[in-house]
């Protein structure tokens, strides 16, 4: 989380929870073991702040088995499913823009340029309880995922990022939206993940 303490450190506590979650497991299980992952790492980084101050992370995560996927979040990293020529944004927002956006006193076109953009309404360490949003659907072969932070989001569009997953080959697809951003100066963190559903 930008502008506050100790971000990295956030967000390495973070996936090192989660990443004790059993891989193996159920897909049932691998969800509850994400939450408790999540709900744990909350209670250290709230615990571990000064007074006034927060030590916090946005999260966004999926997991998925050969019929569906369970994707889970808070804060304003997004999740996307691209489907053959479709994409969809899986997750929502959890931000200030986003409050305005629902309430009608912002045209969703507007919250790029909106001066309070980078304000988010949940993140994990910044109060006492974590509220977690979570979605789940189905999932069919050739599907893919893509797990980014506002970094990418903010620079390059769904109907672009659609357009990049057009490759087979989704290194290609990441070098592509490195290199976008790069060459519209990259102003934030650039994190992302893709990966795509094989046939088993």
């Amino acid at each position: 989380m930008g502008g506050h303490d100790a971000g990295s450190f956030a967000s390495a506590r973070l996936v090192d929870n989660l990443g004790r979650v059993d891989s193996e497991a159920a897909l049932p299980a691998r969800i509850e073991g994400a939450r408790a992952a999540l709900r744990r790492s909350n209670e250290e980084l709230f615990a571990l702040a000064a007074p006034g101050r927060t030590i916090g992370a946005t999260v966004v995560a999926v997991a998925a088995d050969s019929f569906g996927f369970c994707c889970l979040w808070a804060g304003d990293c997004r999740a996307y499913q691209i489907r053959g020529d479709t994409i969809t944004q899986l997750t929502r927002d959890h931000s200030l823009v986003q409050q305005l956006v629902d309430a009608g006193e912002l045209d969703a076109r507007q919250t790029a340029s909106h001066p309070d953009a980078h304000i988010v309404t949940r993140a994990v360490g910044a109060a006492p309880d974590l509220g977690v949003s979570c979605l789940v659907g189905d999932l069919e072969a050739e599907d893919a995922f893509l797990l980014a932070s506002d970094g990418l989001t903010r620079l390059i569009a769904a109907d672009e990022l659609l357009a990049g997953m057009a490759q087979r080959d989704i290194d290609v697809s990441a070098d592509h939206f490195i290199e976008v951003c790069l060459e519209r100066g990259a102003p934030d963190n650039v994190s992302f993940v893709l990966v795509r559903a094989v046939r088993g």
